[in-house]
């Protein structure tokens, strides 16, 4: 169920204690990491998706504006 080292031999309660805790945080900022990544790639997708609508909104009226010329 838990994903475990195997331990060393000479290693004390509070040595493995103290390699928990590290390979906690290890995967601590691993998690972090990649949600950083997704929430750099959705304001991207946002902005990416507002540029899209305000360039076809700007289309259309620049085509109005020449049809009503």
């Amino acid at each position: 169920m838990t994903d475990t080292k195997p331990e060393e031999p000479g290693m004390t309660r509070q040595q493995r204690f103290a390699q928990w805790l590290m390979d906690r945080a290890e995967k601590k900022e691993e998690k972090e990491t990649s949600l950083e990544s997704l929430m750099k790639f959705n304001v991207f997708l946002s902005i990416s998706t507002l540029v899209a609508v305000a360039g076809a909104t700007v289309a259309d009226y620049i085509l109005m504006a020449y049809v009503w010329l």
